[in-house]
């Protein structure tokens, strides 16, 4: 996977890591690695991030936190580099995140495609816990019917408390 490149498979995975871990622009990690003594350019960098993300993802999901079979589901309008996104999370029973989704509009079709992404990284939950949303509550019986699946719905703001205040600090 790294033959043909000019650069070792150590400076390559340095440079990936820089730009996961701490998400620099790419002529940040350009210039980290020329302190380190690696003049690489940044579109380089670019590459290798499109390339390796994969390869260094994978040990980081191994080592994830498995989360329970009880999630709740919420989003919140938030504000990103100024402008007014949606974010949906899931957070589980005990309050761990499970996962999230950062989007420009509030519909059906943006909740299903974070349940699907949520789902293909983490098991299948039994139930969700949401708010009076109706699309959070149509993309889940559409999900039920595309996949054969039944995960119940259960519709209590209260219950969604934990995730609710998680969103405090998100938003100030």
């Amino acid at each position: 996977m790294f033959k043909g490149h000019c650069f070792p498979k150590a400076i390559i995975l340095q440079a990936v890591y820089f730009k996961l871990r701490f998400s620099l622009s790419y002529r940040d990690v350009e210039e980290l690695m020329a302190i380190r003594g690696v003049k690489v350019d940044h579109v380089s960098i670019q590459q290798w991030v499109f390339k390796f993300t994969p390869l260094v993802e994978q040990p980081f999901n191994a080592r994830k936190k498995h989360v329970g079979k009880r999630w709740r589901l919420d989003e919140a309008y938030i504000k990103v580099k100024g402008q007014w996104r949606y974010l949906y999370r899931a957070v589980d029973k005990n309050g761990d995140t499970v996962d999230f989704l950062l989007t420009k509009k509030r519909q059906r079709i943006s909740a299903h495609k974070f349940l699907i992404k949520a789902i293909r990284n983490n098991e299948k939950p039994e139930l969700i816990n949401i708010d009076k949303s109706g699309s959070n509550y149509e993309a889940i019986k559409l999900l039920n019917r595309r996949t054969f699946s039944k995960i119940k719905i259960r519709q209590c703001k209260y219950l969604n408390n934990i995730i609710e205040q998680d969103h405090r600090k998100i938003k100030w």
